[in-house]
């Protein structure tokens, strides 16, 4: 991928990743810890990626060529609270990275966007 995907397209490719049996999901260190200290599992994700919206402009990843997008959604495990997932998605190798996990109403309540987060660790 060399150009972002915008909000609709981002949507339709990384539910299509998520549903894809040959999906490989990566989680970062960052993103490991997030799921545990938020009492989240990993159909939560799963959820998320398959059922989730883009709503946000991505920002680029570390990877050249590569962008994140923040997919968000209401899971099974989270109650009526909504979750965002950063994600980098790699549409050709069937593979999403997951940056880090949020709840959205802790997220819009701090300044800042954990979109920009580094997706190095």
């Amino acid at each position: 991928m060399t150009q972002p995907w915008d909000a609709g397209r981002a949507t339709d490719e990384i539910r299509s990743i998520a549903r894809n049996p040959k999906l490989s999901i990566t989680y970062k260190l960052h993103a490991r810890e997030r799921l545990s200290e938020r009492g989240l599992i990993i159909s939560d994700v799963l959820h998320a990626l398959r059922f989730g919206n883009v709503h946000r402009a991505p920002a680029p990843a570390t990877r050249p060529g590569h962008f994140r997008y923040q997919i968000e959604c209401r899971t099974p495990n989270s109650g009526s609270r909504s979750i965002g997932i950063v994600v980098v998605p790699a549409k050709d190798e069937c593979l999403l990275t997951i940056v880090t996990v949020m709840w959205l109403d802790e997220f819009e309540r701090v300044a800042g966007s954990i979109i920009g987060a580094t997706d190095d660790g």
